[in-house]
């Protein structure tokens, strides 16, 4: 699928290709993703493991956009799902609640040159060469990328239930960088947890990189995060099998290119009892998921905690300049970060219905901003989701 148009001021692209088949646009998505404005989950290393193995187990249908100027140069790719709901039809953008920033990839100076009629006007096109498409819902857009204006954060209804937080490391001053985010009293307390953990044996920081090792540290991780939304009395979003092939396939390397996906392990006389899982893009690493073993006395120690303080000193070393904790509130997010990526959302209609629809979605995220905006508020929605939670799990079993 294709369209063509004359590039121009208002139009600075020269042609539009839709792809379902990640791999057709591969070297355009490599050559553009080298320099390119882009989260660490547009990486080709993230999508395409996650594209074969959570998309093809759930059905998902996938339209890779491709824009690129007279001469044949990418200029930006939007990887999206078509999601259908309620008789709507709208893309997103992949990844969904696995991905905690939700953007396009964008060649520097194309980005810049995207205003908000601009960006509007390619979204126009870019839902006539789909064809058939009543909205684009993005959530979860950071309004800037590296110092750029997120060209689609223009198009934004508002701000999203949560931001995500970030620590600027310093080269050469790794310990520098955690006293300037942490107060002299979580450092304190950091330091008395240490201790106790160190009554436990000696402990290793292991990164998973051979096959043997990455399946060591997912069963890890798996297990430990069961556990935990067993607890909690909701769904285990880690549960499906599919998923698991995504933390195997994207931990490894594609040819040549390092992978996108990073594992690691806080083991103890050699059982995990911390997991984290990372990707990185560029200097940056960014936190997906972590995870530690509640039913061990270790637990008691914060070993998650003492496992992501370990592992941003040696982010630092190995010069990542950035290091994020993704989206959502969390004291120890607040604990260490010093700096927050703002989100916005964006909900755009192209016909009635996708009218009708988008109005609808940006209700539910308002509500949902407001709720967390909201300690007490947050904290009864909380009970309330438990309960229902319980509840089916209850009707499950009888």
């Amino acid at each position: 699928m294709q369209s063509e148009s004359r590039s121009d001021a208002a139009r600075p692209w020269h042609s539009i290709t839709v792809r379902d088949d990640i791999a057709a646009i591969a070297a355009d998505w490599h050559a553009l993703e080298a320099s390119a404005l882009a989260t660490p989950y547009q990486a080709y290393g993230w999508v395409a493991p996650f594209v074969e193995t959570v998309g093809a187990a759930e059905g998902m249908v996938f339209r890779h956009v491709l824009l690129r100027d007279a001469a044949d140069r990418p200029l930006a790719i939007l990887p999206l799902v078509i999601t259908r709901r309620n008789g709507i039809r709208f893309a997103e953008f992949i990844g969904g609640k696995h991905a905690n920033y939700h953007m396009g990839l964008y060649e520097r100076g194309f980005a810049t040159a995207l205003d908000a009629a601009a960006a509007r006007l390619m979204l126009d096109e870019i839902g006539t060469v789909i064809g058939g498409l009543d909205a684009f819902i993005f959530v979860n857009q950071p309004t800037q990328w590296q110092g750029i204006a997120n060209p689609l954060a223009a198009l934004a209804a508002g701000a999203s239930p949560s931001a995500a937080y970030k620590l600027a490391l310093v080269a050469g001053d790794c310990d520098g960088s955690l006293r300037r985010s942490m107060s002299s009293h979580a450092h304190k307390k950091l330091k008395n947890k240490r201790n106790r953990f160190a009554g436990f044996g000696p402990s290793e920081l292991v990164r998973a990189r051979e096959p043997a090792e990455i399946a060591r540290v997912i069963d890890a991780f798996l297990l430990q995060k069961a556990a935990r939304f067993a607890m909690m009395g909701v769904p285990d979003p880690f549960a499906p099998p599919a998923v698991r092939s995504f933390l195997e396939r994207a931990a490894q390397p594609i040819g040549d290119a390092a992978p996108v996906l990073e594992l690691y392990s806080l083991d103890v006389a050699g059982r995990s009892v911390a997991t984290y899982v990372g990707a990185v893009q560029a200097q940056r690493f960014s936190g997906m998921a972590t995870s530690f073993d509640m039913e061990s006395e270790v637990a008691k120690t914060s070993p998650g905690e003492i496992l992501l303080v370990d592992l941003i000193k040696l982010k630092c070393r190995e010069g990542i300049t950035m290091f994020d904790l993704g989206v959502g509130e969390a004291r120890y997010k607040t604990t260490i970060c010093d700096e927050r990526d703002e989100l916005v959302d964006s909900f755009l209609p192209l016909t009635a219905k996708g009218r009708a629809f988008a109005n609808i979605a940006r209700a539910k995220r308002w509500t949902k901003r407001a709720i967390k905006a909201s300690p007490a508020a947050l904290k009864l929605a909380q009970q309330i989701s438990g309960w229902l939670n319980r509840g089916r799990a209850r009707a499950v079993e009888d």
